[in-house]
């Protein structure tokens, strides 16, 4: 294994390290993503277990309805107001934290492309990742 992966957000209130391997890292054209970032996509690395990260900080939260009807939960800095992770109701095992909030963002490697049909032309993806016009089926 690796180096743990470790971030938080912008002022140090929320940190995480995670001891284990993503299972995947990808960016999303979704419309809550594009809201939420302020740009084209959010960028994400989802990780297996819960059991591995290891937070500190108490995060805001608040909860949206993915398109599935599941509910997925954003987890920020009450003080900062930095995006830091997710979690997902149908899925409570998996953890998913921000590219950015990493605190070295070059460890993200982009694997694939989530809903591209909602991806606007200004927002140019890497042609040669596997492109998903939805949410691929688990």
């Amino acid at each position: 294994m690796s180096e743990p992966y470790s971030g938080g957000c912008a002022c140090g209130a929320v940190r995480y390290e995670i001891a284990a391997e993503p299972l995947v890292m990808a960016d999303c054209q979704c419309r809550d993503c594009q809201q939420r970032s302020g740009t084209g996509h959010g960028s994400y690395l989802t990780f297996p277990g819960r059991k591995d990260v290891r937070l500190t900080g108490t995060a805001a939260q608040w909860d949206i309805a993915a398109d599935s009807g599941n509910v997925k939960t954003h987890a920020f800095c009450p003080a900062c107001g930095t995006p830091v992770y997710l979690t997902f109701a149908a899925m409570p095992d998996l953890f998913t934290v921000h590219a950015a909030s990493l605190d070295e963002p070059g460890r993200y490697r982009p694997q694939m492309v989530l809903y591209r049909a909602r991806g606007h032309a200004w927002d140019s993806m890497d042609p040669a990742l596997t492109a998903f016009e939805r949410m691929p089926p688990a």
